[in-house]
């Protein structure tokens, strides 16, 4: 594509490839980072390599993922050097629930290796790198962590919080089970319960901040946080089962609601703090440019540029062709797919003319060019890939320019190393069963 040839950056694997992007970003305190997949190495790859810059020469103290608030607190509790945790991988046990693979990885591993070492450098507290999850998902295990919180600060109240989350039981805790027999009307909703624990738990925040120091409130943040995610999970798996937009924004409410406390928090004991988040593109990249605007949807990057205006920077990934670590169905083992090609109707196929294999480009530079700021086609890959339906299931339509601040393009990747790999990941895709058709 010709238009692109001028205004684009080469990735190398040097050192400077990221100069200019980090002078693009300035002084935005939230960089929201995206991914077109949640299994793919190269995305991971450079995501680390951007975040690692933000934090050594821009200031940055939090990594904020994709993932549950409690089995990323373990890991920031490792990178701190405030656990037991011998190394990164151990620190990384609690991501058991499906897909295991979006941070049990080899990437991740080798990045909180590094965030171990940059703390390491740095011994007051406040001014070490954290890693902490944005998702509401871990219901019951966020449910354990308030009440281990509460027997540790204070018995008495763990006890009746114990009674109030006892309602969960009878599902064993577990959010898809509880919305099923909610929608089946099987069992009674523990709104009420969890809301009372949230009340009870902030009314008697100043008996539990009575221990002074930035590590007792930070346990007791991360408690809070957990009982919110309770709290909001409920609700989240309450109306899964209705369909609708209502469970998509009430994740996407939470995730950016979460960011704006993480601000927070750190503002109350550093000043002027600032966040990286890891996201998939459908929450990083402005849900009004996208077909999920369109029907009503928003996600992290829109209320993000809405809350920080130009403080945030929103950055996307693309890819043509290559592998991915996807699953065929939810809860299935992680497999090694081969990625069709991008359709030609596609900003990924647009993107695929370039000269270069491997680059990045601001988007401002094509907010007037007819190709790149159209309405096209974008490939989104969670960790589900059905290359058979893929027009149905991964692609919508998006304007490139207005979606992110800037793009980088890998044509083609390969897939994300996962820490267990089964035997159809080592297989992969054979070759015979790729589509010849598109």
């Amino acid at each position: 594509m010709d238009t692109l040839e001028g205004a684009i950056h080469p990735l190398t694997g040097a050192v400077e490839d990221y100069d200019d992007l980090i002078a693009m970003i300035g002084d935005s305190r939230v960089v929201l980072i995206g991914e077109a997949s949640h299994g793919t190495h190269e995305f991971y790859r450079e995501r680390a390599r951007i975040t690692r810059l933000l934090i050594e020469r821009c200031g940055f103290s939090v990594v904020a993922v994709e993932g549950d608030w409690p089995d990323a607190y373990r890991v920031d509790r490792y990178v701190t050097g405030a656990s037991q945790d011998a190394n990164a991988d151990q620190a990384l046990e609690s991501f058991r629930r499906f897909p295991t693979w979006m941070w049990r990885n080899s990437e991740v591993v080798s990045f909180i290796d590094w965030l171990r070492a940059y703390n390491d450098q740095h011994v007051e507290f406040v001014d070490k790198a954290h890693f902490y999850g944005l998702d509401l998902y871990s219901l019951r295990a966020s449910i354990e962590a308030v009440v281990a919180y509460l027997a540790k600060m204070d018995p008495e109240e763990a006890t009746r919080a114990r009674e109030r989350y006892s309602c969960f039981d009878h599902i064993g805790g577990d959010g898809q089970a509880y919305g099923y027999a909610l929608a089946k009307g099987v069992a009674d909703p523990c709104e009420d319960e969890v809301v009372d624990q949230l009340i009870e738990l902030r009314e008697r925040s100043e008996f539990y901040l009575g221990r002074d120091g930035l590590a007792a409130r930070d346990e007791f943040f991360s408690a809070e946080r957990n009982a919110l995610l309770v709290h909001n999970a409920e609700e989240y798996y309450r109306q899964m089962y209705r369909g609708g937009i209502s469970s998509w924004n009430l994740r996407d409410r939470h995730m950016a609601s979460t960011l704006e406390a993480l601000v927070a928090h750190l503002e109350g004991r550093r000043g002027p703090s600032k966040v990286v988040v890891w996201a998939h593109n459908s929450h990083v990249g402005d849900a009004r440019a996208t077909a999920m605007g369109a029907r009503g949807e928003l996600n992290i990057g829109q209320l993000a540029r809405q809350r920080y205006a130009n403080d945030a920077f929103l950055i996307g990934m693309s890819t043509f062709d290559g592998h991915v670590s996807a699953a065929s169905n939810w809860g299935g083992p992680v497999e090694r797919k081969r990625v069709r090609p991008a359709r030609i109707d596609s900003h990924e196929a647009l993107l695929h003319e370039a000269s270069m294999s491997e680059y990045w480009f601001a988007t401002r530079e094509f907010a007037r060019d007819e190709k790149l700021s159209a309405l096209r086609l974008e490939r989104a890959i969670g960790v589900i890939y059905r290359p058979e339906s893929e027009l149905q299931s991964h692609y919508f339509a998006a304007d490139l320019v207005r979606q992110f601040d800037v793009v980088l393009h890998i044509d083609r990747t390969r897939a994300l190393q996962p820490l267990e790999t089964t035997s159809l990941w080592d297989r992969g895709e054979p070759p015979e069963t790729y589509p010849s058709g598109l």
